[in-house]
């Protein structure tokens, strides 16, 4: 079902995947996980290592997985999806059950947990964390983004692994 290419290999441009298309954010096991959708985050290289960069507010369900979990995934769809991944991001999996709603089916995907409908799979083991502080940002607009001061939590991930479907 999927195949480990090289990072390097991917030609879409990260901000078209992320941005655009969107992205489930997973962390745990295919036993006990949870995902959201993000459309924030960012692809790069950091410390010398190919990292993505994921922003999870700590009223999130899947904040609490990520606490836990040493390793998260990046599930990308190729734009296809969008309705099942606007309920994962709009849905707590506190309230639901994401998978069941949505027919999405997890698989292992490493040390963690993907779809087997995703296209491409981000497999990242965490390297640091830093909550954002506000006194950081230069442009005060930042600051509509936050009207409850729930900061986010910013995860860096080494990408240890990408998978492709065939």
């Amino acid at each position: 079902m999927f195949r480990e290419i090289d990072i390097r290999d991917i030609k879409k441009s990260p901000v078209e995947m992320i941005s655009d298309e969107w992205a489930l954010l997973s962390a745990g096991t295919p036993d006990s996980f949870n995902t959201m959708t993000v459309s924030w985050g960012a692809l790069g290289e950091l410390w010398g290592r190919d990292c993505a960069f994921a922003f999870v507010r700590p009223q999130r369900y899947t904040y609490e997985f990520m606490e836990k979990n040493e390793y998260y995934t990046l599930s990308f769809f190729d734009g296809a999806y969008k309705k099942e991944m606007g309920f994962c991001g709009s849905h707590s999996g506190r309230d639901c059950d994401k998978m069941k709603e949505t027919g999405l089916q997890p698989v292992r995907a490493g040390e963690s947990v993907s779809f087997s409908q995703a296209k491409t799979v981000l497999v990242c083991r965490k390297i640091a964390i830093q909550d954002i502080d506000p006194k950081g940002f230069l442009d005060e607009s930042i600051h509509s983004e936050y009207p409850s001061d729930d900061y986010h939590r910013v995860y860096i991930g080494e990408i240890v692994k990408v998978l492709k479907a065939d």
